[in-house]
């Protein structure tokens, strides 16, 4: 995994954790997701709709893949770059890997479920067909500090709905 990130990926993570505000006001878990082609236009964005549509896949970045692969007329997204303010999960894995994403830029480590090197390492087996460049920990204290706070006040919220039961 390579580390190092320009002023231009921090501008996208910036831009991928205002579609995680967007998320967090519809009550999903605040991840956002911008996908750019090589000419460094956004060409999709997504954030989780998971809740909201019931729909198990509606993750953040498969919200912007499909988003991106309608904008260019082409379920092949090469020589493209997603931020995503996670580590993605493996079904994201998965689907970046068959978008053909030429490079992943994350903030946040997943450590439960990611899948590009917090749990799982994806991307590191030889046999795969595709290889992905990934960039982790852009802006990570920003994006770890949004999904901290939105389950501390899941947490509090739960708590409180609890103590209303007992009363």
């Amino acid at each position: 995994m390579n580390e190092a990130s320009s002023l231009f990926d921090q501008q996208m993570m910036r831009r991928a954790l205002a579609l995680a505000e967007q998320a967090e006001a519809l009550g999903e878990i605040p991840v956002g997701a911008v996908l750019v082609d090589a000419k460094g236009e956004v060409i999709g964005e997504g954030y989780n709709l998971s809740i909201s549509h019931n729909d198990p896949t509606a993750h953040a970045e498969i919200v912007a893949l499909r988003n991106g692969a309608r904008q260019i007329a082409n379920y092949r997204l090469l020589d493209c770059t997603l931020y995503v303010t996670l580590e993605p999960c493996t079904m994201c894995a998965g689907a970046i890997l068959h978008s053909r994403i030429k490079r992943l830029v994350f903030g946040a480590a997943d450590y439960k479920t990611g899948a590009v090197g917090s749990r799982f390492h994806f991307f590191d087996d030889y046999k795969m067909n595709h290889n992905v460049e990934v960039c982790g920990g852009v802006l990570t204290e920003e994006c770890s500090a949004k999904l901290s706070a939105f389950f501390q006040k899941r947490r509090e919220q739960k708590k409180q709905a609890k103590l209303a039961e007992q009363k």
